[in-house]
């Protein structure tokens, strides 16, 4: 199995100048806990994420206000990225690796074109790999280190 066979295409994006407001209205409406950031609508061409874990700890934790915009708090890149070809394994990797619950999957020109969520190994590989599956969740629950 690939990452084009696990990935949910051409999911919700938002662009650096979107409202805060507008992200977490989408992120609701989708039920996502994860955005990609995209250069604009047409080219997909991908520059970063916003999760809701970046809204609260980056923007509404150092007391900002409900204004703002998803540049103001977004994670840029370098991000950890996958090709469509890329195998369950190195997805795995790459998750427990960065300590990341969602994969932003890109062409060979950065073009978003997917995301592979720790959900999506579970629903589909779970019950081939239930070992991998266990060995991401736990990877990727580890505590990482307090950011002052």
């Amino acid at each position: 199995m690939l990452a084009r066979d696990l990935m949910t295409s051409n999911p919700a994006t938002v662009t650096p100048g979107d409202t805060l407001q507008h992200a977490a209205a989408l992120m609701r409406l989708r039920g996502v806990g994860m955005l990609p950031v995209v250069t604009d609508q047409a080219s997909r061409r991908l520059v970063g994420v916003l999760t809701d874990r970046d809204l609260v700890v980056r923007h509404l934790a150092r007391a900002n206000g409900p204004t703002g915009h998803v540049a103001d708090c977004m994670t840029h890149l370098p991000l950890a990225t996958v090709g469509p070809e890329a195998s369950v394994e190195a997805l795995a990797d790459l998750m427990v690796r960065h300590q990341v619950r969602r994969l932003p999957v890109v062409d060979t020109h950065g073009a978003l074109l997917g995301v592979v969520a720790q959900a999506d190994l579970a629903i589909h590989v779970g019950r081939g790999d239930a070992r991998l599956v266990e060995q991401v969740l736990e990877g990727v629950s580890r505590p990482a280190a307090l950011v002052h």
